[in-house]
């Protein structure tokens, strides 16, 4: 009877020693003597290799100088104990086949490759110890949000890539269109005519599917999504993407409280399933990438996460600077925060995550609540402190090394209220009617939030650019792959 391939990672849980066995996967290393040869073979089921002992006496020189890093190989043995450290399990070779040759010209070759390198070669990189495990935790945290959400009663829910509104503020976009760019008619004013596009009108991969979630909650109750998301802002920083994936929780009957609630539940889920679902991982990038990475992991789980106000963080701020500290970017009431401040306030002030609530209505989006004690003016209190304008229910969750990492707020459910918000933004609501048709009919409270995947990602696995934690990055004049 033929025997049926195992992965790795099952491989190297067994003890049943002396079974035969067959394994496939991609040469790591090769060393040896001159009577036997070592050779590391990984699938990508797991960090460790298993280690194929190959007797030289058994195969020709022939095979083996094909046996390269990056070769892909099946190899049938027998399964024994390994007498040597760091691996229980090693496969005693008795047929040797070799999938795929892999020439010198192979980039992930070398050893000690920069990021910046590796960043390349996307399509091979994955291939590295390094990729593998940040690319299995990302599976992992896209399993734990699912499960999450369906184990709290959430509904996922699809919102549309293909928009004609812009979840206003949310960042410029990327136009849809079937129209030739070369030959484009135009009105009077010089405006494009998309009557003769696919939609008959300007279309744009969407920034948010917020909106359209609202739309769910105040159907279904609580809803999430979990899509790719676009944004063509032309920024080169460790921490933006053009193409990227966004979770968006929308709730109904949930006030402010309730929100910082489900938030830090959350994320504290999140950061559990992969300190028990990723050990082996995160071991790796403990020992390789950041030495304080599990310590970091484990101390979101051990305390509550500070709550204040927008107020009282400018405060903490601006005594900092009084005190001697120096920031790039002024913090000064009414300004939106630069990821400096956050970091300060997470790693150095509270040395904890921090929930940051009641901003400014300026800085934030239309469809936030107003403080009551703020609408239209006036102040908020706080440890004594006062707001001196208008504030909203924004509550951002600050992480460390990352800043923000959860961008939220409860959302106004009065008609005349958002109305006159609108109003008073000079807002265009032409393609966001069916919006406002919520709070005129039946409309209730609700609140959600955003939660940009891979700075989740990033956190998680102690990486230090957000394009070396996705498969295939898009930033400016970068698409390959």
């Amino acid at each position: 009877m033929d025997v049926k391939r195992t992965r790795i990672a099952d491989l190297l849980k067994r003890t049943d020693y002396g079974q035969e066995v067959l394994v496939k996967g991609w040469v790591r290393t090769k060393r040896g003597s001159k009577t036997v040869s070592f050779i590391a073979l990984n699938d990508g089921s797991t960090i460790r290799n298993v280690q194929i002992v190959a007797d030289l006496d058994k195969f020709s020189d022939e095979l083996m100088k094909q046996i390269t890093t990056g070769a892909c190989l099946s190899v049938k043995g027998t399964m024994v104990e390994s007498i040597g450290s760091g691996q229980a399990v090693e496969v005693q070779a008795t047929d040797i086949e070799v999938l795929g040759l892999c020439g010198d010209d192979y980039p992930m070759q070398k050893k000690g490759q920069s990021f910046e390198y590796m960043r390349q070669h996307a399509h091979m990189r994955l291939r590295t110890n390094t990729f593998g495990a940040v690319m299995r935790i990302r599976h992992n945290m896209a399993m734990a949000i699912h499960t999450y959400f369906h184990e709290h009663g959430f509904y996922y829910f699809h919102t549309p890539l293909i928009t004609a509104s812009d979840c206003e503020g949310a960042g410029n976009m990327f136009q849809v269109t079937t129209k030739n760019l070369y030959d484009l008619k135009k009105d009077d004013q010089g405006k494009i005519i998309y009557d003769d596009d696919f939609f008959g009108q300007q279309t744009s991969l969407t920034v948010s599917g917020q909106l359209e979630g609202e739309l769910g909650a105040t159907a279904l109750g609580a809803i999430y999504t979990f899509g790719p998301t676009f944004r063509a802002e032309n920024s080169n920083t460790p921490r933006h993407l053009a193409e990227f994936w966004m979770i968006e929780p929308e709730v109904a009957f949930l006030d402010q409280e309730e929100l910082m609630d489900l938030e830090e539940d959350f994320i504290k889920y999140c950061v559990r399933w992969a300190l028990d679902n990723c050990k082996d991982d995160l071991d790796f990038l403990n020992q390789m990438i950041d030495k304080t990475l599990l310590e970091r992991l484990e101390s979101v789980l051990k305390e509550n996460f500070v709550r204040l106000t927008y107020t009282e963080g400018i405060n903490i701020l601006q005594e900092a600077i009084r005190n001697g500290h120096k920031f790039e970017f002024p913090c000064n009431w009414g300004d939106d925060l630069a990821s400096e401040h956050e970091r300060y306030l997470v790693e150095e002030y509270f040395r904890k995550p921090v929930i940051m609530t009641d901003y400014p209505t300026a800085i934030k989006s239309f469809y936030m609540k107003q403080n009551e004690a703020t609408a239209g003016g006036g102040s908020i209190g706080y440890k004594g402190v006062e707001a001196p304008a208008s504030t909203m229910q924004g509550t951002d969750v600050l992480f460390p090394q990352i800043g923000e990492i959860i961008g939220g707020s409860v959302r106004e459910a009065d008609y005349d209220r958002l109305m006159a918000e609108i109003n008073r933004r000079q807002m265009d609501m032409t393609h966001l009617w069916w919006y406002l048709d919520t709070r005129r009919w039946g409309s209730c409270p609700h609140a959600g939030f955003g939660l940009g995947f891979e700075r989740l990602i990033l956190f998680i696995t102690g990486m230090q650019n957000i394009r070396d934690v996705i498969p295939f990055p898009r930033t400016p004049r970068s698409a390959e792959f």
